[in-house]
């Protein structure tokens, strides 16, 4: 499990002596490195995401991607159509190994530094906020603890005929959606449909939109 150092409580501005986790999962192309200045950026923002709080980033699987020929390159599952719109074709097997990774390392979290879901926060960007999505409320089926958070950075809502999400997730994971008005690659079309079917389900969700890219 690649974590990296503590800080603090995902959610409220007190300091907290509970452990806390955030899991944040890399794009497409990318390594755990890209992402990992948020266990400092986010401190020097919210100070109460500093101590006690766990960053964790996974790495994805080298895969061939078939939007780029076949070419080998981290990605936590395939891509069949690009630009990535409403409609794309999904990579079921591959999304949920993924998951199934993410759940692991969750596992981990709890059994090895007695940090459980309900303190974790699970988010990530573009490709892994695809799997943060499928992993905060498709998975999460009745008896299981829901995870304290979900954090959506440019990414979309897969498997959607396969959604299902219970009234204590719906209630107990609030969702932070971020996407850019330019986006090229994951189309702003993507967030108005994730977030809508979500809220349909009961999701609380906080959506955002920037004049930006991807």
């Amino acid at each position: 499990m690649s974590t990296s150092s503590s800080v603090n409580a995902p959610g409220g501005d007190q300091e907290c002596d509970t452990p806390a986790a955030v899991i944040f999962l890399h794009g497409l192309g990318d390594t755990p490195a890209g992402w990992s200045s948020l266990q400092r950026n986010l401190p020097s923002l919210r100070p109460n995401l500093g101590k006690n709080v766990h960053y964790v980033f996974p790495p994805a699987p080298t895969i061939g991607i078939s939007v780029n020929g076949g070419m080998q390159m981290p990605g936590w599952f395939d891509l069949y159509d690009w630009p990535i719109g409403v409609g794309v074709k999904d990579d079921k097997e591959g999304k949920i190994k993924a998951a199934i990774q993410i759940e692991e390392t969750v596992e981990k979290l709890e059994k090895e530094m007695d940090i459980p879901p309900s303190r974790i926060v699970v988010g990530g960007f573009s490709q892994g906020g695809a799997v943060a999505l499928l992993t905060a409320y498709h998975r999460r089926t009745e008896g299981k603890v829901p995870f304290a958070g979900c954090v959506c950075l440019s990414g979309w809502l897969t498997l959607k005929e396969d959604l299902n999400v219970t009234e204590e997730v719906a209630k107990s994971t609030p969702l932070f959606w971020a996407h850019g008005e330019y986006d090229d690659k994951v189309l702003f079309e993507q967030q108005a449909h994730g977030v809508g079917v979500l809220k349909e389900h009961g999701v609380k969700v906080e959506e955002r939109s920037y004049p930006m890219g991807h």
